[in-house]
């Protein structure tokens, strides 16, 4: 088909300005990135599933709420989509897994509700890792989600299909959720913004499954407002009253914070840190130190694998699903469902008490850290090919080394883009805040990301 030819802003925020100043219909605006998934989901795998007429429906709705005016939702009329381990009505949950593939939604879950009250037109679900585990996507239920980037590498996971649609163009933002890294290693790995919110500040669909609540839901984005209105929305609280309120995550863009006390992690025992990626923390450190902040090295975290482990498989046995369905899931969950069953809930929230603690005293009193995203650009496709259960999932690791840790604490944290490596992949820098610091993370984010333009 041909290239769509409509031209719009990168930012999303702006999209949805132009919208309600009835400059773009949200019937245009829906049909080109349809048009642009039609075009490109074929190549990358982003979508599992597309909603066109329902789409098309819901922007003519917008259309006509744009046209009545009024308070309007933050994004009415911009066209989204929702991850597949999130239930949308009228489509499938698959979780990226054949055991699931005949889940039918007939309802929408709490963030499919958050989105539709924020005005996103719903264009459909987004891939997965299965049940959401790994960082990258590779299942045996539908083609890997590929890096738009650089098509033969991965778009990281488990938001994989989120982040490449962002950064394909088949959508202007997306909503996913970080269990280890998820949206972040998406967001470094596609060159976008993507946050986690620390433990609380939103809120946590999963308690079923996520009992200690090392998971969030957050925004992966072109721009840091857009995050930041992503997760207004996303909280519950959007109103264009509450934009100027001092709890609004926009409100902490237009703020410049104080001189802060940063450190810088560069190394991780539990990954190897590529030189072109180390060059972009030192690039990053080097520009907040110019803008008057304080910063240090700091030594690296000791957390093991290992000691994570528990906590990922306790989360992935409590997907209720009787263990006859193993069989249908592919070797990595089988594994993790196994280890899981053999720790309780109480044994899990105990470690998880213990580990949140570590980290916390080793983040001390900085106001703010500076890590890489990942240790490493995006992965090629195949990378992982023909390894057991463990033997993959401990491959995968060092993926999430510096990621991770935060989902045990619970800390705010954000990834920026922040250069480009020699072969043309993106690079992304993790900026990690203090509990309750979102504002502060978002903040720096936003002039780090002014800096560095």
């Amino acid at each position: 088909m041909p290239e769509p030819t409509l031209s719009l802003p990168d930012s999303a925020v702006e999209l949805a300005a132009l919208l309600r100043q009835r400059k773009l219909s949200s019937a245009e605006v829906t049909r080109h990135h349809l048009d642009v998934i039609e075009r490109r989901n074929g190549e990358l795998g982003s979508f599992v599933e597309v909603r066109r007429e329902r789409a098309m429906a819901a922007a003519r709705r917008a259309d006509a709420m744009l046209a009545a005016g009024g308070d309007l939702p933050a994004f009415l009329g911009v066209p989204s989509g929702i991850k597949d381990h999130e239930h949308l009505r009228g489509c499938y949950t698959r979780v990226g897994s054949r055991a699931l593939r005949w889940v039918l939604s007939p309802v929408d879950g709490p963030v499919a509700k958050a989105c539709k009250r924020g005005g996103l037109v719903l264009t459909g679900k987004l891939a997965t890792s299965e049940l959401a585990i790994l960082p990258f996507i590779h299942t045996a239920l539908h083609p890997p989600a590929r890096n738009p980037v650089c098509p033969d590498c991965y778009a990281g996971g488990s938001s994989g299909g989120s982040g490449a649609a962002v950064a394909a163009g088949m959508l202007p933002i997306a909503p996913g959720s970080d269990g280890g890294g998820s949206i972040r290693i998406p967001a470094a790995f596609c060159g976008l913004v993507g946050v986690k919110p620390g433990r609380g500040t939103l809120p946590h669909p999963y308690d079923a499954i996520d009992r200690v609540r090392i998971s969030a839901i957050g925004p992966l984005a072109r721009t840091v407002r857009d995050a930041a209105v992503m997760m207004d929305v996303l909280s519950g609280r959007w109103s264009h009253a509450w934009s100027s309120s001092p709890q609004s995550y926009l409100r902490a863009c237009e703020e410049r914070p104080a001189a802060l006390r940063i450190r810088v992690l560069r190394s991780s025992p539990n990954a190897t840190v590529d030189a072109e990626v180390d060059a972009c923390v030192t690039r990053v450190a080097q520009t907040l130190e110019r803008l008057g902040h304080i910063v240090e090295e700091a030594p690296p975290l000791q957390l093991s694998v290992d000691e994570f482990i528990p906590l990922t498989g306790r989360m992935v046995a409590n997907v209720p699903l009787p263990s006859m369905f193993d069989r249908m899931m592919q070797p990595t969950t089988r594994w993790l469902r196994a280890r899981g069953r053999r720790i309780r809930n109480a044994e899990a929230m105990s470690l998880h008490q213990v580990l949140e603690r570590r980290v916390l005293d080793w983040f001390g009193d900085a106001d703010v850290w500076i890590t890489p995203t990942v240790p490493t650009t995006a992965p090629p496709v195949g990378s992982f090919d023909g390894l057991d259960g463990e033997g993959m999932f401990r491959a995968a690791a060092p993926i999430g080394a510096f990621t991770a840790p935060y989902n045990v604490s619970g800390q705010p944290a954000a990834s920026l883009p922040a250069g480009v490596s020699s072969a043309g992949r993106p690079i992304g820098v993790q900026i990690v805040g203090p509990m309750g610091g979102e504002a502060r993370v978002l903040s720096l984010a936003a002039v780090l990301e002014e800096a560095l333009a």
